[in-house]
């Protein structure tokens, strides 16, 4: 069994650190992309890699995060007695923050914020607090209390933001050596986990493009003079990025799909001890499994909208590649209307994605999507996750979730 394909076991996240470290630094690797299901230990392996870096450097931090740690550094203040203006208190006391009042975040964070949501903020940095507001009136702004998955983004905005002044070399966080996002799409919409995954990923392209030094400028003695040295720059950020949401993975994948990137499938078996990463490089993409699931759910509830029909044929990229094929419509060929669900995938997943204006299928599309994903399931009888749990659950008795 080659590396890449090996299924890697640990008894202890440190052990599952240490290999992930590795990759990203003996490994040649610039991300490392890990799909797991909710309760496998995706958080805890956030904070020990976190603290595999405080153990390396004596106590000093060399990575910045974004997890569910992350969004309980902010609460809420509902001033139920007056009910006039309720806002969110920031944990200044935390080093995610440090230098955060004299970066000048605000124009940055209203342009991520722009991208997801319809409402405006204010940080007031003499109380550590913000305030929501909507209206058309500036001058007069409507205070509001934002919804959960509104707060969650505007927090994952200022994490974008401050990751965008680590990349250029902000003092206050040149300690950042790696970024670990976990999960960052708590109660969002599918339309918004496909805009944060793109903006993700070109952010992480552009954290990797850092150079480590630039030659020495003009001036003094003149560059080429003895003692003209090069002006050293901070070395190319890495990163993590770790997430359950199959459609949010997959985008980040495809984005980052040219660049050197080790992609594992993070298991612990029966919820015991033990932890497995499966590198799904070379191999099938297990991940794409529990994609099918969700298309399958998608067709059942018909809520289909056309980026489907995209993670429809890149599965079927996917297992034609596993099977040695040249091209995806090797896994319907011989089907009934084969040359229609081939011709349909090539004109219904070409461009990019409705990122901003999801649209949903017509009736008739949504037909033709429901045909080719069950014509595929039929052909290669793929168990899905949800299947898998329900009979592993009757197995050893237990009512299924």
């Amino acid at each position: 069994m080659s590396e890449k394909t090996k299924i890697h076991r640990y008894t202890s996240l440190r052990g599952m650190v240490n290999r992930l470290r590795d990759d990203l630094n003996g490994g040649g690797q610039d991300f490392v992309l890990l799909y797991a299901y909710n309760g496998t230990g995706k958080t805890r392996l956030t904070m020990e890699f976190k603290d595999a870096g405080k153990r390396k450097n004596k106590g000093q931090p060399d990575s910045l995060y974004f997890n569910a740690f992350t969004e309980d550094l902010f609460h809420w203040d509902n001033d139920l007695e007056y009910d006039r203006e309720r806002r969110l208190h920031i944990n200044a006391e935390s080093k995610f923050f440090r230098g955060l009042r004299d970066l000048a975040l605000d124009e940055r964070i209203a342009y991520y914020l722009r991208r997801y949501a319809d409402f405006g903020f204010d940080i007031d940095y003499e109380r550590w607090t913000v305030s929501f507001h909507k209206g058309e009136d500036d001058a007069a702004p409507r205070h509001i209390k934002v919804s959960r998955g509104e707060e969650n983004i505007f927090i994952w905005c200022m994490f974008m933001a401050i990751c965008e002044r680590v990349i250029d070399g902000a003092e206050s966080y040149q300690w950042v050596d790696y970024l670990y996002i976990d999960d960052p799409i708590t109660s969002l919409d599918d339309n918004n986990a496909i805009a944060v995954a793109s903006d993700l990923a070109r952010l992480l392209r552009k954290a990797k493009g850092r150079s480590r030094a630039e030659p020495a400028a003009a001036g003094g003695n003149g560059p080429g003079a003895p003692d003209a040295q090069p002006r050293q720059l901070a070395a190319p950020i890495k990163a993590v990025v770790s997430s359950h949401h199959a459609l949010f993975y997959n985008v980040v994948c495809n984005e980052l799909k040219t660049e050197n990137h080790r992609k594992y499938l993070l298991q612990r078996p029966e919820r015991g001890n033990t932890y497995t990463l499966r590198a799904t490089d070379d191999t099938p993409f297990f991940h794409h499994v529990s994609m099918l699931a969700e298309l399958k759910k998608a067709k059942d509830s018909g809520t289909l909208y056309t980026y489907h029909f995209n993670m429809l044929r890149s599965i079927l990229e996917k297992t034609a590649t596993f099977f040695g094929r040249d091209d995806f419509s090797a896994c319907i060929h011989g089907l009934n209307d084969a040359e229609l669900f081939a011709r349909a995938l090539n004109l219904l997943s070409h461009g990019k994605y409705d990122i901003y204006q999801p649209s949903e299928m017509v009736d008739d599309n949504k037909r033709l999507f429901g045909q080719i994903l069950d014509a595929f399931l039929l052909r290669y009888e793929f168990t899905l996750p949800e299947v898998f749990a329900q009979t592993a659950s009757k197995r050893r008795g237990a009512a299924p979730a």
